[in-house]
């Protein structure tokens, strides 16, 4: 009797070799996938997660755990999803999440439908998060990771239904700790290296020069005011700059300022005081539901603007099918257009949307 395939998204780092071996401790047929997404001349990073040497690791790991290793090369994809998206949003004032798109179009789009025609039921992720199916609306939930410290399912909000029908986390219920000492149990050389950066595209999390690299037309300077409109400098170029930022802003005043508004269309960054930072409302489009069909009452639930925020008490209320409209009730700081606003009930994840604005 032929063994299930399952396809594990396999990047060199402890948590997806480790996912690979327990899907292989369970009986199924593993097939390692590795993602080559950079050309070797943007390889900045040799810790990043898609750099030729987490792909030689990936190999290693591979052949240790005696399973099939494949090397798909999705640069283009990667650029056109990712990168281009990246640069662009950061042109239009906004401060996007990379990871979150990686999530969306290349790991279970493009990678998934790569892994199905390999002959994969299932592709699993080392991805900290659990799924269940709700047997009274037969939908599929997804949780959050039990590693609280870990848990990325933030990160994970965009994916459908029938993304998540064919996804496993076989790491949901562990901790990294207890990751990592499986992958010593198991003697992956992997199991002490370090987290992967950030932005695997980006080196030493230094966005600026990069887009200074890859985009010098962003260097266009223009006016810096404060909240009453009053002149008070001139910023380098609106995409090196996001909300709550206080530092490299070449002000001077009698109080600590921030960046609290940018203005694409006037090239414009206004400042202001730690106050004008919060604001108890936002907007967010290019919704996905999970736990639900469709929002069609005031909803109660949990909020999280950004990855390592805690979740805050808020109503969410649909403005139209792709966009909606969350009140906290308590002010949030710093609440960033181009950022995630992802909604919680409990453990469950009830979807998010991109925050378009606020106040």
């Amino acid at each position: 009797m032929s063994r299930e395939i399952v396809a594990v998204a396999m990047s060199g780092g402890v948590d997806s070799s480790v996912a690979a071996a327990l899907l292989a401790e369970q009986g199924f047929e593993v097939i390692g996938i590795t993602m080559c997404l950079l050309n070797r001349a943007d390889d900045r990073s040799a810790g990043s997660c898609c750099s030729v040497e987490s792909i030689e690791e990936a190999r290693r790991v591979a052949d240790r755990l005696n399973i099939r290793h494949v090397v798909l090369p999705m640069q283009d994809a990667f650029k056109k999803f990712v990168v281009d998206d990246f640069i662009t949003q950061y042109r239009n004032g906004r401060t996007p999440n990379p990871c979150i798109r990686c999530n969306q179009f290349i790991k279970f789009d493009i990678l998934l439908k790569h892994a199905e025609a390999l002959g994969a039921k299932k592709l699993a992720t080392g991805h900290y998060a659990r799924i269940l199916k709700d047997t009274k609306t037969g939908r599929y939930l997804l949780l959050r990771g039990r590693d609280k410290q870990k848990d990325q399912s933030y990160a994970l909000f965009r994916l459908t239904q029938e993304q998540l029908a064919k996804t496993l986390f076989p790491l949901g219920d562990l901790t990294k700790k207890e990751t990592r000492e499986r992958a010593a149990a198991l003697g992956l050389s992997v199991a002490k290296k370090p987290e992967s950066q950030e932005i695997c595209f980006v080196s030493d999390k230094d966005y600026q020069s990069f887009l200074i690299k890859v985009a010098p037309e962003l260097a266009s300077p223009g006016r810096m005011v404060d909240v009453s409109g009053q002149h008070v400098g001139t910023h380098k170029g609106i995409a090196f700059y996001t909300i709550g930022q206080r530092k490299r802003l070449g002000v001077y005043r009698s109080k600590p300022s921030y960046v609290v508004r940018i203005d694409k269309d006037t090239n414009t960054i206004v400042i202001g005081n730690e106050e004008d930072l919060y604001s108890n409302r936002l907007v967010a489009n290019e919704v996905n539901l999970i736990s639900i069909e469709k929002l069609t009452d005031e909803l109660a639930v949990t909020a999280k603007i950004r990855y390592n925020a805690i979740d805050s008490r808020a109503v969410v209320r649909s403005i139209n099918e792709d966009m909606i409209e969350v009140i906290f009730e308590q002010p949030q700081r710093a609440i960033t257009p181009g950022q995630a606003v992802v909604l919680y009930d409990g453990e469950c994840v009830v979807g998010g949307g991109t925050i378009v604005s606020s106040g």
